[in-house]
């Protein structure tokens, strides 16, 4: 098993007190597993994912990768897990406006100490950005930033990849091709997959459907 969340609470500061978000979320994920996570909007969907993927920490509970408890590491080792053991796919692609294509996929390989320049050429060829490999964020559609998002995930070789509304932004007919070649990439690295989604048809895909209601999967 390589995530095993134990009865994590979080709870976050209201005008009349703490207002509970997570009460008791209890989950598991193996190597090569993929998982969607759905729910009502404000349900705490992205809060658990970015507990899982140590950019958040959770109020009680743990939650172990690959044995280690995330909530018991410090700063320094949370960051050391997000750079090179989780790979996380924002909504809004987080892309960096300086850097061409290639040099966002290759930058958080390279804080890894990953860097694999056929790896990246790969990357960028199965996802079709190779005539745009030159390019700067500003000058791409929508569904080529998410792409470059995808391939700098994967570029770090993560052994657990978030995709937080990975398609959120995109056409129907871009969302789908997006959903096609991660799924495949991800099939290919062996890594598990957790989503974070609205969309059923993109739930549908997954391996496991989750729902959280009342701060509790079902």
């Amino acid at each position: 098993m390589l995530l095993d969340v134990r009865n994590v609470t979080k709870s976050f500061a209201g005008a009349d007190g703490p207002v509970p978000v997570l009460a008791g979320v209890d989950m598991a994920l193996d190597l090569g597993q993929t998982l969607s996570l759905q729910g009502e909007s404000g349900s705490g969907k992205s809060t658990l994912m970015h507990i899982v993927g140590a950019l958040d920490t959770a109020d009680s509970g743990e939650i172990l990768f690959d044995g280690r408890d995330i909530a018991a590491l410090d700063e320094g080792g949370r960051a050391a897990l997000r750079r090179s053991e989780v790979g996380v796919i924002f909504q809004q692609f987080n892309l960096i406006p300086s850097l061409d294509v290639t040099e966002n996929i290759r930058f958080q390989a390279r804080l890894a100490g990953r860097e694999d320049p056929a790896g990246v050429a790969h990357l960028i060829e199965v996802l079709g950005l190779g005539p745009h490999a030159r390019k700067y964020p500003e000058q791409l559609s929508g569904g080529q930033q998410q792409r470059v998002a995808i391939a700098r995930a994967l570029a770090v070789r993560p052994r657990l990849i978030l995709a937080d509304e990975p398609t959120g932004n995109l056409d129907e007919a871009t969302a789908a091709d997006v959903l096609d070649e991660m799924l495949s990439l991800v099939a290919d690295t062996g890594a598990a997959l957790m989503v974070v989604t609205h969309s059923p048809g993109v739930a549908a895909r997954m391996d496991r459907q989750l729902h959280l209601r009342a701060g509790r999967l079902a």
